[in-house]
């Protein structure tokens, strides 16, 4: 069992693409180069405070041909989420950091399943909004690279579909700031979409926010994650079938080793 040690209830109690996506070329300078990245963190955070109060409708109108909404999705991810934490934590309430949460969605599923949630965004339109539906949840807007926390702070850290909205050239810093952030021993879990998926880059092609996402595969999300120093990590792709309920969920996971979900999650150890 991994001992933890804070249970922050709020900000106050914590210390402080697309495949077929262009990734534009690096600068030959490093100060063009760095403008090049504000340029593209602008753009993100612009982007995601345009459709912050319609974000559920923007994606519900990408996957209207599946006949399901965002929100099946957002509940079954949950369910994987805390399926992992229980295997990691057993029947302990862990601290747990949001990266890239937008308005909230997951937190209400989380809420009575672990100790604290915490959450950052890179669009402060989302984060205000994120405050109105989950006041007990500590917020922050922030740049997009160092989180706004101290190391070794969380027992978990979490982001959803968030890495292919990142400039590629950041993807690096994104993984070391969520090992920086974990207490030794703790779980981190990302879930991307699978661009092998004839599906998925259907949704991703209709969905007015991605326009400038690039996609990763699970093969690169894994290599950022063991290059930000975390171990023993498992690989799964799901959404292979719809997984409403703990048997569907196994059946999923057991197509899991084949790459034909919609989506995938890689979970590690800090």
């Amino acid at each position: 069992m991994i001992e933890l040690l804070l249970r922050p209830s709020a900000c106050g109690h914590i210390s402080a693409a697309h495949s077929s996506a262009i990734v534009p070329r690096q600068p030959t300078t490093p100060q063009l180069y760095l403008k090049a990245l504000n340029e593209m963190n602008d753009q993100t955070k612009a982007e995601f405070d345009a459709y912050s109060s319609t974000y559920d409708a923007a994606v519900n109108d990408a996957i209207a041909f599946s006949g399901l909404k965002v929100d099946y999705f957002t509940r079954v991810k949950a369910d994987y989420l805390t399926d992992l934490i229980t295997d990691h934590f057993g029947d302990a309430l862990p601290s747990i950091l949001d990266v890239g949460c937008g308005v909230g969605n997951f937190h209400p599923l989380l809420s009575d399943r672990v100790g604290s949630i915490a959450g950052v965004d890179v669009s402060k339109a989302s984060i205000d909004q994120a405050r109105e539906r989950n006041p007990g949840v500590c917020y922050k807007s922030y740049s997009g690279e160092r989180l706004p926390f101290d190391d070794k702070t969380f027992d978990v850290v979490f982001t959803v579909c968030v890495m292919h909205h990142v400039p590629p050239a950041q993807w690096p810093l994104f993984a070391a700031e969520m090992k920086r952030v974990l207490k030794p021993g703790g779980m981190v879990a990302v879930f991307e979409h699978n661009p092998r998926n004839p599906l998925t880059q259907r949704i991703v092609s209709n969905c007015v926010f991605d326009k400038n996402a690039v996609l990763l595969r699970s093969e690169k999300t894994r290599s950022l994650i063991q290059q930000a120093g975390f171990t023993d990590l498992i690989e799964r792709f799901i959404l292979s079938i719809p997984p409403s309920g703990r048997f569907l969920r196994s059946v999923d996971l057991l197509l899991g080793r084949l790459p034909f979900g919609a989506q995938y999650f890689i979970k590690a150890t800090a």
